[in-house]
């Protein structure tokens, strides 16, 4: 099962809030297909996690996806690591949305009691909304963390520099 949540933007400009609802891997996001697994004798686990921005249109603008892994034994973790990638929609005449930067990694990768693995993405955006490049940009940020008896809990944020009425934010993990 993955956990997912969409944010829209109101007339208002205001965000409001989705149900938080647990949704079978194959209707939750693109990548959680095939994520969230445990082998509980081995003590190995993996979660994927989504943060997504798209437009009035449905068309995704920037996204920030996150796979943590990690190992338990004896109430530790005993290994864990974090890979993102990150996507963004261009726009046929060489414009649109473009990766600024990128990070990711885990705060305490051996002996821990708890880990956190983050990922951050900083777009920018240059095209027919916006010519000069200087009104909307879009920075995702993901945590999981990684607990000792293998769970984990998922935080999400998002900061934008202006938005428009209909984007909505879709966060989630599985």
């Amino acid at each position: 099962m993955a956990v997912q949540q969409e944010v829209s933007i109101g007339v208002d400009c205001r965000p409001r809030l989705g149900e938080v609802r647990l949704t079978p891997l194959g209707r939750a996001g693109a990548t959680a297909a095939g994520a969230g697994t445990a082998d509980t004798e081995s003590g190995r686990h993996r979660l994927s996690s989504w943060n997504e921005m798209y437009d009035c249109c449905n068309i995704r603008m920037t996204a920030l996806y996150l796979t943590s892994h990690w190992a338990t034994e004896g109430g530790l973790v005993v290994s864990a690591g974090a890979d993102a990638t990150q996507q963004w929609n261009r726009e046929p005449w060489d414009a649109g949305w473009s990766r600024k930067s990128a990070t990711e990694g885990v705060d305490c990768a051996t002996g821990c009691p708890v880990s956190r693995s983050e990922a951050h993405a900083d777009f920018t955006y240059r095209g027919i909304f916006d010519a000069t490049g200087a009104w909307y940009a879009n920075t995702h940020h993901s945590y999981v963390d990684l607990k000792a008896d293998g769970t984990a809990f998922c935080h999400f944020e998002v900061n934008l520099r202006h938005t428009f009425i209909g984007w909505n934010w879709r966060r989630g993990c599985a």
